[in-house]
């Protein structure tokens, strides 16, 4: 299921987080997983069992060449499902600190910083708020950064109120 999961309270010390300092929050947003490794089994299996009982009726036809297809209908369904599988492996993960705001994109090969900006001059913004899937974005000087893509409407929505509260509470305290 698609979501994101707290890994800090307010206050707590980042444990090699690569963030100074407590930290306000610390999400991980994780994509939707539909197929389990398990379900990726019996679906492939269900699937070759049926092309093989199909295959033998147009052999026995004589249609020798609707095999083929079907073992590269098979094959088709199994990268595409392999690549999606692929990309529900990627997390995204947001940390505000007093000092700055991060997220880090991590994927099986690493952590890759993708956004770093201080707590100070950080914005979120919601665009098209009243719309199906609204877009969640971090804004700084003219740049910006969407985030949570893998979300759905309530729990962007839910994200964007909880990452406001956390620059605001990492605010107060730097500046109190």
């Amino acid at each position: 299921m698609a979501g994101f999961a707290s890994l800090a309270k307010p206050g707590r010390q980042g444990v090699s987080s690569g963030v100074d300092g407590p930290l306000y929050m610390d999400e991980v947003i994780t994509p939707h997983r539909s197929l389990s490794e398990r379900g990726f089994i019996i679906l492939i299996a269900v699937m070759t069992a049926i092309n093989c009982a199909t295959a033998v009726v147009f052999v026995s036809l004589g249609a020798a060449p609707v095999p083929v297809f079907l073992g590269l209908d098979l094959v088709a369904v199994v990268i595409a499902l392999a690549i999606s599988n692929r990309r529900a492996l990627r997390r995204e993960r947001v940390q505000v600190s007093a000092s700055e705001v991060r997220v880090t994109l991590q994927t099986p090969r690493g952590d890759q910083l993708i956004w770093a900006s201080p707590t100070a001059f950080t914005r979120v913004t919601v665009v098209g708020e009243s719309e199906d899937l609204p877009d969640l974005r971090l804004a700084l000087s003219g740049r910006e950064i969407a985030l949570a893509r893998a979300l759905g409407r309530a729990e962007r929505l839910t994200l964007a109120a909880t990452l406001r509260q956390a620059i605001a509470s990492a605010r107060r305290e730097r500046y109190a």
